[in-house]
């Protein structure tokens, strides 16, 4: 069983079909002119410009990933008698004790 229109609803369609298929003939390429597809040297040198800046951002994301240490976790409980040790050992300072001062801050005043 094949389907088949009738020759009045045929025919309208075809042509409608024909006229929204043609391309525009009034010069008119849908914004696609001479130079459509082309880039300019201005872009070059933006694109040029975009690749040296990404490379200095690496360079300097990898000197600062050099930094971080290979784990966050504190050391383990073995190696905390030698660090109390080695902060025991170091001569402590004796602080001189603040100077009073002079002036009267009380907010108490006599009426």
């Amino acid at each position: 069983m094949s389907l088949t229109l009738p020759a009045g609803v045929a025919l309208p369609v075809t042509a409608s079909a024909l006229v929204l298929t043609q391309q525009p003939g009034n010069g008119d390429n849908g914004g696609q002119g001479e130079d459509f597809g082309k880039s300019s040297p201005v872009g070059f040198l933006v694109l040029i410009l975009f690749l040296i800046a990404v490379a200095f951002l690496v360079r300097s994301m990898t000197k600062h990933l050099k930094r971080v240490p290979a784990s966050f976790d504190e050391p383990p409980a073995e190696d905390a008698p030698e660090q109390a040790e080695a902060k025991a050992e170091e001569p402590k300072v004796a602080e001189k004790p603040a100077k009073p001062s002079t002036k009267d801050t009380s907010s108490t005043k006599a009426d």
